[in-house]
């Protein structure tokens, strides 16, 4: 009983535990926190304070949701000790750790990356994702529109390809490499226009015209796919709410 109560307030509150309410707005705080130093672009002895601080708490919390698997997954307390650290979530935990841990910092500054492990402390803030209903909604939606998001990806995919290959043939010396060609066709397909790399010649200018209007057709397509999702998943929980009200009354 003592660990299903553990597990009742570390996972999301559904605003009737009072406790675990408290123990998801704690987290949120933390992770925000965390996150402070990474804003500078120097380290002080404050800063390495709350780092230290922080990951101590991310590593019981990881620890405690580690030792309740088998509350979550519905499995035999072994099989779910086995698979809680494959499961996403845990991932996204447990990198979020490793890069805060003396030993394996001294280690990758022999590597000389350490700034892109630095970097890879931004990853704490998904941990937010399991304390937020709204991210809750925004996991589910993209979830059920799943196919649909890999389709655009696959035709945003596509188009940056060709239109890569049809520059990169029209104007080989305005593009050092191919990749500049696909930074190129990215840019046109989101309509950025850094300006740091374009076509020179007129044919160069009317292919980027036409990758340009057809890119913000591409683009526009996720958005209008999430905002449906999104819609929709609020719509079916105001339902069920309704629905859950009306046989509270009965």
């Amino acid at each position: 009983m003592f660990r299903k109560r553990i597990y009742e307030i570390i996972e999301k509150s559904d605003g009737n535990d009072i406790l675990s309410s408290i123990y998801d707005f704690s987290m949120i705080v933390v992770i925000v926190v965390s996150l402070v130093p990474l804003a500078f672009k120097w380290e002080t002895r404050s800063f390495r304070i709350i780092d230290k601080v922080c990951v101590a708490v991310f590593i019981v919390d990881y620890l405690l949701r580690w030792a309740t698997a088998d509350y979550k997954f519905k499995q035999k307390r072994f099989l779910s000790f086995l698979r809680y650290p494959s499961s996403p979530m845990a991932i996204v935990d447990l990198v979020s750790i490793l890069p805060s841990l003396s030993f394996l910092s001294s280690g990758f500054k022999l590597l000389r990356i350490l700034r892109m492990i630095r970097a890879m402390r931004v990853l704490r803030v998904f941990k937010a994702m399991r304390y937020s209903k709204s991210f809750e909604i925004i996991g589910s939606v993209l979830r059920t529109s799943k196919n649909s998001l890999l389709a655009v990806c696959a035709l945003a995919g596509g188009y940056i390809l060709i239109s890569a290959l049809v520059i990169f043939n029209v104007e080989p010396d305005s593009f050092g490499s191919f990749f500049d060609a696909i930074y190129w066709a990215t840019v046109s397909l989101t309509t950025v226009g850094y300006g740091d790399i374009y076509p020179v010649s007129t044919l160069g200018r009317i292919i980027t015209m036409i990758s340009s209007i057809f890119g913000i057709a591409i683009v526009a397509l996720p958005a209008g796919i999430i905002t449906a999702g999104y819609m929709n998943e609020i719509n079916r929980a105001e339902v069920l709410i309704d629905e859950n009200g009306q046989e509270a009354k009965e």
